[in-house]
């Protein structure tokens, strides 16, 4: 609420307070009620005589003594009076004190149209045509004109032009200037220049606001000289909006003529953007540079000047394949046949992200990116892309597979604190066990990382291969007691050996060499001996548990590098290779 408005409720509150108070038990009790009523009884507001101005202090005088039988009626005469003065805010403020009063006025054409008055000269269009949408209102030539002027101001000059033939009655002289501009704006942006022209013979030649759109109107009608003279005359006595919007009708007026090249234009162009930003001036610019960036094959200027339109201005005012158009260029800079260079691609998405498609596409989209991110070993990138589609775009079931993956790249790039928050911000019982499942293995990995092992440990316990993900956190952080005791249930039961199998075998029995214990060492020779017999591991096993005594400190690393790569635990391990290692048992 601004101040005039404050101000004004301030007052006639004091104005109702200054009745004498009465017992009841009903709030409606205390209500001025009955003016809702007499109110309806009137004749219908017609005309500029609807709207009569009085003296201010008369205004106030006739406030401040009325009685209260007759404080709602004086209060209408004065929001009538201030509407008159193009004050919309304090007439809204003595509006809402009245329906305070008396509720049922909400249900009275009139009120609504006054209401709906104030809502327009205070440029909120459409809390305006929701105030004049009654029934009684639709054919009422007032109404007409002020819901002209509402879809004026919301720059919808098509729509503003329909009501005119309802509002010709009341579009005369003298109505003020407000509405002869309003209804000149829609003529000149609705496809109606001559229209626009006639209604402006009412205002001065020297009114810059008429002036501004007469030169629009010209330009629409083919006269570019006559044009470029009213335009050059806003910005000798025009307010600086009204020279920048001349500036940009005549960039627009040279451009539909082939007046001038593009690159002067699109030049131009950005000058106005940074020059001045946030009102239909700038949509307009943006609309005209989006334009001429896809005419002229410019992919990146395009995306830039139709993200703009859509961040900040509003889409539904573009055509309607608009927003899908923005998007399907997205989409064919970052197609892989393409073959747009990373670091380029990368830029592209994460500069436009917010224009990306949803759903599965859009899935798809960021997935191939983070894709070709992680390949190049930028971990942290990869993740902060899919970051935004996990929090801002995933749909519940999407979020769980998501999530793990985001979290990984985090782990990878050696941020496993923010693979952690990203796991909790996104944490969901309700998801299928499958995706808790690797959820967990993740967390695991990233509390590893921190140095959190029980924690980790704890997380994996209820796990179904628990005691091999246990075993692999205990092998990468040399804790030798705790992984032989663990590992000793994985082992294999015999047979030929896989490299997963040997890599099982030979680290258990390190773990065991580490910690002395040459029984277990000739144990292991005897159970799987024959197994290894032929494989090009089996000097390191005969090593480690042939006779004894014969292991020692240079072996063991030689043993450690020998043992085959391919992990129990297949990716899991690459989560834990970059944690930190401290704290070695032996």
């Amino acid at each position: 609420m601004n101040r005039a408005r404050l101000l004004a409720c301030a007052a006639l509150v004091w104005t109702t307070s200054m009745a004498p108070p009465t017992v009841s038990d009903s709030p409606r009790d205390a209500r001025l009620a009955g003016f809702a009523a007499e109110l309806a009884q009137r004749p219908p507001l017609a005309g500029a005589s609807a709207w009569t101005a009085m003296a201010e202090k008369d205004a106030w005088h006739r406030l401040s003594t009325a009685p209260s039988a007759d404080r709602q009626g004086v209060r209408w005469d004065y929001a009538r009076s201030l509407i008159a003065g193009e004050r919309g805010a304090e007439a809204l403020g003595v509006l809402d004190v009245m329906h305070l009063d008396d509720p049922d006025l909400g249900m009275v054409d009139a009120y609504r149209l006054a209401r709906g008055a104030a809502l327009t000269q205070l440029g909120r269009a459409d809390e305006a045509l929701a105030a004049l949408d009654m029934p009684g209102l639709r054919t009422n030539p007032e109404a007409c004109l002020w819901r002209m002027r509402a879809l004026s101001q919301g720059q919808l000059a098509e729509q503003a032009l329909q009501q005119l033939g309802c509002a010709a009655s009341a579009l005369g002289r003298p109505r003020g200037a407000p509405f002869v501009l309003a209804a000149a704006r829609a003529g000149v942006e609705g496809g109606a220049p001559d229209k626009a022209l006639h209604w402006l013979s009412w205002l001065p030649d020297r009114d810059p606001a008429a002036n501004l759109l007469r030169g629009r109107a010209q330009l629409a009608l083919g006269r570019p000289d006559e044009a470029r003279l009213r335009f050059a005359r806003v910005a000798q006595s025009g307010t600086p909006e009204q020279r920048m919007d001349a500036r940009l009708s005549e960039i627009e007026g040279q451009v539909a003529a082939k007046a001038i090249k593009p690159d002067v234009t699109r030049k131009q162009l950005d000058e106005i953007r940074y020059a001045w930003r946030g009102d239909a001036i700038e949509e307009r610019a943006l609309r005209l540079s989006y334009r001429l960036a896809d005419e002229g094959g410019d992919l990146t200027g395009a995306l830039a000047a139709g993200a703009a339109m859509v961040r900040y201005h509003d889409p539904a005012r573009q055509a309607a394949d608009f927003l899908p158009s923005l998007r399907a260029k997205l989409a064919a800079a970052l197609d892989p046949a393409r073959k747009l260079p990373l670091d380029r691609a990368a830029g592209l998405y994460w500069d436009y992200r917010d224009l990306a498609p949803v759903g599965a596409e859009g899935d798809l989209m960021a997935s191939r990116l983070a894709g070709r991110l992680q390949q190049a070993g930028l971990y942290e990138r990869a993740a902060d892309l899919l970051s935004y589609q996990l929090m801002q775009r995933a749909g519940d079931l999407a979020r769980g597979p998501l999530s793990a993956r985001v979290a990984s790249l985090y782990i990878l790039a050696g941020r496993p604190e923010r693979a952690l928050k990203t796991l909790r911000e996104t944490d969901d019982p309700g998801l299928p066990d499958a995706m808790l499942g690797e959820r967990k293995r993740v967390e695991a990995a990233a509390l590893t990382q921190v140095g959190r092992v029980d924690e980790a440990l704890a997380v994996l316990q209820d796990m179904p291969d628990a005691g091999a993900l246990q075993s692999e956190i205990l092998w990468q952080r040399r804790e030798w007691s705790r992984y032989a005791e663990v590992s000793a249930a994985a082992l294999p039961r015999g047979g030929r050996l896989d490299p997963v199998a040997q890599a099982k075998v030979l680290r258990h029995a390190i773990s065991q060499a580490m910690l002395g214990r040459e029984d277990a060492l000739a144990g292991l020779h005897a159970r799987y001996g024959a197994a290894f017999r032929g494989l090009p591991s089996a000097p390191v096993f005969e090593m480690l548990t042939g006779s004894a005594g014969a292991v020692d400190p240079g072996k063991l690393a030689q043993a450690m590098a020998a043992i085959p790569s391919a992990s129990p635990v297949g990716d899991f391990a690459d989560l834990l290779e970059s944690a930190p290692v401290s704290g070695k048992k032996g």
